[in-house]
């Protein structure tokens, strides 16, 4: 069966209902469910199935775009043959996302290029498959538009926002000492989120280390003590993972007959007003 053998009264209704889409898969289920001699009921069911599928992963889709997380850094396309170590059982345990109802924090620990940011990101898009918010924030880049949110009198509605989203990414903490301004505004975060939400934060640093670059020791230790304390721990060791992200003419396949255009922005999302940070898996 074709597709040419869906009425234009069957397109027309389809899509005044907003099934639309289903278009593209009904003839195939018309001809099976013929072949096998289906019941109404069962066809009925796996066309509806279908459909539910495909926009739990639209809106998946939607959410990690949202999230600013790197579409190719997700946990199905991690090489498992990377000489990286870390605890499979704490790992699966996260995978699970039950830390996420249990408003639980994540520490990702490790030195430069072992995967930490990719792994961070893979979580986050488990995230967004379970119906949650996520957003992905490279640290020095998050205190930036903190400060910059100062000058424009808008740090309370980002500040709200932040701690706000179910799961906040924060990546590469603790690489440099903070100002007096950016450790309240780390504060305030980790205490504000603190048993309300989760937060994955990834660092070179290990948390006894990262006192030494609050401008404020008081403010540093309270602040970490809750986050810390609240968190798994995921310690990452060997070798740089980043060599296996990097692009090869040969995994890419032929290059297309024409170059490639530009994708047009999803719509009701301005690129840039938010742009996207990828990062490299470190």
């Amino acid at each position: 069966m074709s597709e040419r053998d869906i009425s234009p009264e069957l397109r027309a209704a389809l899509k005044r209902l907003r099934l639309g889409q289903i278009i593209d898969t009904l003839p195939a289920r018309l001809a099976l469910a013929d072949k096998h001699k289906m019941p109404v009921e069962d066809l009925l069911l796996a066309v509806l199935t279908d459909e539910i599928e495909r926009r739990t992963q639209t809106a998946a889709t939607r959410r990690a775009d949202i999230a600013g997380l790197d579409p190719d850094m997700v946990v199905e396309r991690w090489d498992k043959s990377a000489k990286v170590r870390f605890d499979q059982r704490v790992f699966g345990e996260l995978c699970s996302l039950r830390f996420l109802g249990g408003h639980r924090n994540v520490v990702l620990l490790g030195p430069v290029g072992v995967g930490k940011t990719f792994l961070a990101s893979a979580l986050g898009h488990l995230a967004c498959r379970g119906g949650y918010n996520v957003r992905f924030d490279r640290a020095d880049d998050l205190l930036r538009r903190l400060r910059q949110s100062r000058l424009d009198n808008s740090r309370d509605a980002l500040m709200s926002d932040l701690c706000a989203v179910d799961l906040l990414i924060i990546d590469d903490f603790a690489l440099e000492p903070m100002t007096r301004e950016e450790s309240r505004d780390v504060y305030q975060l980790f205490v504000e989120r603190n048993a309300r939400a989760s937060t994955i934060v990834t660092s070179n640093r290990d948390t006894s280390e990262w006192l030494s670059v609050f401008d404020d020791a008081l403010l540093g230790q309270s602040a970490v003590d809750r986050f810390k304390n609240n968190a798994y721990d995921l310690v990452i060791d060997g070798d740089s993972y980043r060599p296996r992200l990097k692009p090869s003419v040969d995994r890419d396949g032929p290059p297309p007959a024409a170059p490639v255009a530009k994708p047009p922005s999803p719509p009701g999302k301005s690129r840039s007003a938010r742009p996207s940070r990828r990062t490299s898996g470190g």
